[in-house]
């Protein structure tokens, strides 16, 4: 029996030119047979469908990198321009021209062919330019946008910018829509030559100043996911109470251990819990991590499984959650709530005085978390010294103060090996009822936030060796080195700084380690870590192990949070097989091949999931700056460019000072000093320096702030 496999092993490594699907099939000897020629021609479809064949216009098939040809996803700039981000990571991006998309719009994936010249690169360096000539998928069905409405017909101005074409709408397919309305369209004829996309108005949301269609927008235009499938939520809310105590037979009986919970103080769906035994002065302790058993309510090709696959993760909105389970089980059955029974997945791992994983066991378990703390009480108990709180929470202090002890050991322990330790704060919106923003905090980690971080990071570590150990089928987390072009930008911008990283293929965490060190507690920490951050690549899903250059590990996975990870959830069935029948099944494992698509999947599903959760944020940011133009407020220098610098606020809202708003001189960009410099009086702006600045403008609609620096 013919495979993909087979036909695509000979046609790179044995067809000296392009063949014909009959020339293949007698390759094959599948010609004179009619139902095993079907099936070939059908195995030749679905190559072509997804780029990894080309059918040339003589009908020929070959490969594309045998044909100067490259396969990817086009990513839109909203000047015209795009780039291909190429299927094959070992292929560099490829610069489009707005001359050379050929109606291709952001998002599609498509075939280009490379031309002999050079474009610009997404990184100003030179890069591979391209021409698509062929659209293998459409991604965007649907456009979300603002509605224009004339007399005879009318447009949408997409919401993203990188969709640079309007689309047209008949007056037939207005469908009571108004000008100013927030509409949903759904595209009927895709651009040809000149023409723009063809849609019709499925859905108005609204006006844009409407409580809650700002972000009803963004849900549109990232295509998160809805309701629920029926089949789902009934499937969720069959479950009970009394089959949690059948499931318990067989399992580790933890329910007398002293137990809790670490979370937010709005959190809801509670996925870990934590227990901690010393095991003597100086010899250590044994850390208990449980996680909450997903895997038992989410049957392999279930429906909940199929909604859980197609969400991939839960999106935290800044005024809504999208959960990846229906709320019978995210925030009830799930949840490791306190003074009730949980199914579980426990870890047990004992680490000497030093912090060194001396040993490691796992198991289902069943277990009853005896208290829910926030990270405010537990930071008031062991950095404040709170009697109140640390009466009301009397039993759990000294459990407390070992945890203290071992997040320390864990911090250090990861530091000496070289593992990077970003200490960004973030931003928490304040709404009203009507979702206008209140107030921007800014929100920094303090030591209950540090110890679980180092408690799940200790257990996912030791969860992904365990699974190396035993060669188990995986999704592993991978976080690969910084390409060389990236190491030449870091050390262009910190060179002048006295700070230079070793070239490409040398560089280790630790390098960028001692970077960090060096600049922490001065006034160019933020920006040099910002910058850095910037240099490394996205980790990612892999179901092979690449190691995670970023926590200097050699392995690590996703284990912790399956209430609201797919990959975490796919890992405990994975080891529950194991574990428990010694072998895991195809159904389980999906296969080595189809893991790697979900480990891609995933991937995708997250950045979406973290575009719209920064875009939601930055959204409120703008808005709430709106009732502030006019005043005046202290912030750093963040970001310099040749058309000006961004200033970061207190309150980690960013803005922009552009260079026309400079009034007392023409300045310059100086790419040695990565600042901006006036011709005449030698005023320098660089990165890192103090400003105060005065908000002249914000527009929520291009999510843009302005300021002018206040003399």
């Amino acid at each position: 029996m013919v495979s993909r496999d087979d036909i695509l092993a000979f046609l790179r490594e044995k067809a000296y030119r392009p063949l014909t699907a009959t020339d293949l099939a007698v390759e094959f000897g599948v010609a004179e047979n009619e139902d095993d020629r079907q099936a070939f021609m059908g195995l030749l479809d679905d190559l072509e469908k997804e780029g990894l064949a080309v059918q040339t216009r003589s009908k020929r098939y070959g490969v594309p990198e045998k044909m100067n040809l490259v396969v990817g996803k086009l990513q839109g700039h909203h000047k015209g321009f795009a780039f291909l981000l190429p299927q094959w990571p070992e292929v560099e991006d490829v610069y489009i021209s707005s001359s050379n998309i050929n109606t291709a719009m952001h998002g599609d994936r498509v075939i280009v062919r490379l031309l002999a010249k050079k474009g610009k690169g997404r990184r100003g360096g030179d890069s591979l330019e391209g021409e698509v000539i062929r659209i293998l998928d459409r991604a965007n069905q649907r456009i979300v946008g603002t509605f224009d409405r004339g007399r005879h017909y009318g447009f949408i101005t997409p919401e993203d910018r990188r969709l640079t074409q309007d689309v047209f709408i008949p007056k037939e397919a207005f469908n009571g829509a108004k000008t100013g309305d927030v509409v949903v369209s759904e595209i009927i004829n895709w651009p040809e030559g000149r023409r723009n996309p063809e849609g019709t108005i499925i859905r108005s949301l609204g006006r844009m100043d409407d409580p809650g269609v700002d972000i009803d927008l963004i849900v549109e235009t990232y295509r998160l996911p809805g309701a629920f499938s029926q089949g789902a939520v009934d499937q969720a809310e069959g479950y009970s109470q009394e089959q949690i105590q059948g499931a318990a037979r067989g399992r580790w009986d933890l329910r007398d251990l002293l137990t809790i919970t670490i979370d937010g103080e709005d959190a809801k769906d509670f996925d870990d819990a934590v227990t901690m035994e010393p095991l003597g002065a100086g010899k250590g302790w044994r850390l208990g991590v449980h996680i909450a058993d997903v895997g038992f309510y989410v049957p392999v090709g279930s429906p909940l499984d199929q909604d859980a696959f197609q969400r991939g993760t839960s999106v935290y909105l800044v005024d809504r959650v999208i959960p990846m389970l229906p709320e019978a089980l995210s925030n009830d059955l799930c949840s490791l709530r306190p003074g009730v029974d949980r199914l579980s997945f426990s870890a047990f791992i004992t680490f000497n005085g030093e912090g060194e994983r001396t040993g490691f066991e796992l198991g289902r378990s069943i277990i009853r978390s005896d208290s829910r703390m926030t990270y405010k009480q537990v930071s008031a108990i062991l950095e404040k010294g709170d009697t109140r709180v640390r009466q009301q929470y009397h039993q759990v202090v000294p459990m407390l103060e070992d945890m203290a002890q071992l997040s320390g050991a864990l911090t250090d322990m990861r530091l000496q090996r070289g593992a990077l330790d970003f200490d960004f704060p973030e931003s928490k919106v304040i709404l009203d009822e009507k979702g206008l923003p209140l107030e921007i905090l800014r929100r920094d980690r303090n030591l209950a936030h540090r110890i679980i971080e180092e408690f799940m990071l200790a257990c996912n570590e030791a969860i992904a060796n365990y699974a190396a150990q035993h060669q188990l089928p995986f999704a592993y987390r991978v976080h690969e080195e910084p390409s060389a072009d990236d190491i030449d930008s870091f050390n262009e911008f910190a060179g002048p700084l006295g700070l230079q990283l070793p070239a490409s293929g040398k560089v280790a965490p630790r390098h960028m380690q001692r970077i960090l060190e060096k600049v922490r507690g001065t006034e160019k920490e933020m920006i040099v870590s910002t910058v850095m951050l910037r240099s490394l690549q996205r980790a990612r899903y892999h179901p092979r192990n690449l190691g995670h250059f970023g926590l200097a590990a050699e392995y690590y996975c996703h284990f912790t949070s399956p209430i609201r990870r797919y990959p975490d959830l796919l890992i405990h069935r994975i080891l529950a097989e194991h574990i428990e029948k010694g072998t895991v099944s195809q159904a389980v494992s999906l296969l080595p091949d189809n893991l790697q698509g979900v480990a891609e999947t995933a991937s995708e599903y997250e950045r979406r999931a973290e575009a719209a959760e920064r875009e939601s944020v930055d959204l409120k940011k703008v808005e709430y700056m709106e009732r502030h133009v006019g005043d005046d407020f202290d912030g750093v220098i963040s970001g310099v460019i040749e058309a000006g610098f961004f200033v970061q606020l207190d309150n980690m809202i960013e803005g922009m000072v552009h260079v026309s708003n400079l009034t007392d001189d023409y300045y310059v960009f100086d790419p040695v000093m990565r600042g901006l410099r006036g011709r005449r009086t030698r005023k320098a702006y660089a990165l890192g320096d103090k400003v105060q600045v005065k908000v002249i403008k914000a527009a929520k609609a291009k999510r843009q702030i302005d300021f002018m620096v206040v003399d």
